[in-house]
């Protein structure tokens, strides 16, 4: 069944469809009155509903049996260096499919891509109606917050609790196996993601300072975006049990 996001605010017996996702319901996927679809919050609720009206811009639907999920015992964060092109796109789309509650583009000194502050906002705007539409896709109620991009070193100077990993191509460091053993009592799980060049020594020791144990993940120089969910899956594991 057909999937659609309802705002918190607009959850309600009869409610109405924002304009884009209207547009996509009628235009696109051709529902019309009677039809059922489904709809969900981002916040774990959803319910299966009936289409009493369509407009053009305004699809009326009437909510049936809503479902509220427990939330997930752990929130995984993934702050990941932007890589080029559209990659970061695909990291969120396979992010939000591997559970993910937040991802932070990071800006770091070897990232090639940079952003100004007219820029950033826009990106984290795009991003995160592609976590949206990967909901949508995978069943998935919860939707991450994707943050706007921030310098690597600025995201290091917030305070998080809870188990810290960043992925690490320094010699020396355990095996990501051996780092994330214990961690499915964190409440929060944040998970550090670098470019194609790693992170600077300077962001590496600035993250160590910070409380994030160093994994390496194997002999090969992984691609970014296969260290991310290489991370993600393994922790995902974890969680699981």
């Amino acid at each position: 069944m057909a999937r659609f996001y309802l705002p918190p605010n607009a959850w309600q017996s009869q409610a109405q469809l924002e304009e884009e996702e209207s547009r996509h319901c009628v235009q696109v996927l051709r529902f019309s009155v009677g039809d059922a679809i489904t709809v969900f919050d981002g916040g774990g609720r959803s319910a299966t509903a009936i289409i009493l009206q369509v407009r053009k811009n305004a699809v009326t639907i009437e909510l049936g049996d809503t479902t509220q999920l427990t939330p997930p015992r752990s929130e995984i964060v993934l702050a990941q260096a932007v890589p080029k092109g559209k990659t970061m796109e695909w990291i969120i789309e396979k992010a939000v499919e591997l559970g993910v509650s937040r991802i932070v583009p990071l800006v770091t000194r070897h990232t090639i891509v940079k952003y100004d502050a007219h820029e950033a906002p826009k990106k984290a705007e795009k991003w995160q109606k592609v976590a949206l539409e990967a909901c949508k896709q995978c069943g998935q109620n919860w939707l991450p917050i994707v943050e706007t991009p921030i310098d690597g070193r600025a995201f290091l100077s917030q305070e998080r609790s809870g188990a810290k990993i960043i992925a690490s191509l320094a010699p020396g460091v355990l095996p990501l196996r051996n780092v994330i053993e214990g961690i499915g009592q964190s409440e929060q799980v944040t998970i550090m993601i670098g470019p194609e060049g790693d992170f600077s020594p300077e962001e590496t020791e600035l993250a160590l300072q910070a409380g994030y144990r160093p994994a390496t993940l194997g002999d090969l120089v992984l691609r970014s975006e296969t260290a991310a969910l290489f991370v993600l899956a393994a922790v995902r594991c974890i969680l699981s049990h």
